[in-house]
């Protein structure tokens, strides 16, 4: 699979990111419960309302738009800079949503013994980012991605 496809999917992956938790930041702020309709993943509304659901006086939802806006940016960045600051950061990033995300899933199943459908997809969607990250970042270290000089360095 080439680079700009796997570049193409992260995009895809954080755009939907960025939709989900935008979706549950604006439920959050507005006080209003969550569509979830899923027959035994019917604990939106309970992991929502939880104890767990905000950090630092924010709802986790918030963090989850920033980090699939940055994700977003960088595989954009990808494009037109591919440069091995950009891979990197796609994944260490990516390590980073994958480790969160482990770490959310297990609040929901062991501590609030509830599911969560929306925070299930950006689990998914994070588990999916960092695929294609590690791919890439694989691909940068055996030397099969070329890269650009930065501006105004020689090479």
């Amino acid at each position: 699979m080439k680079t700009s496809l796997l570049a193409g999917l992260t995009l895809v992956f954080s755009f939907l990111g960025i939709a989900d938790a935008w979706y549950l930041t604006q439920s959050a702020y507005a006080g209003t419960p969550l569509t979830c309709d899923i027959t035994g993943l019917d604990g939106c509304n309970t992991v929502a309302q939880s104890a767990y659901s905000h950090l630092f006086g924010y709802p986790l939802a918030l963090y989850g738009v920033f980090f699939f806006g940055f994700l977003f940016v960088l595989a954009a960045l990808s494009f037109f800079m591919p440069r091995r600051a950009v891979y990197l950061g796609l994944y260490g990033f990516g390590i980073a949503g994958l480790a969160a995300s482990i770490v959310f899933v297990g609040i929901q199943v062991f501590l609030i013994q509830a599911i969560c459908i929306y925070c299930l997809g950006s689990a998914a969607l994070s588990l999916l980012v960092f695929a294609c990250a590690h791919v890439i970042w694989k691909r940068e270290r055996s030397g099969t991605i070329t890269f650009y000089p930065a501006p105004g360095v020689l090479p």
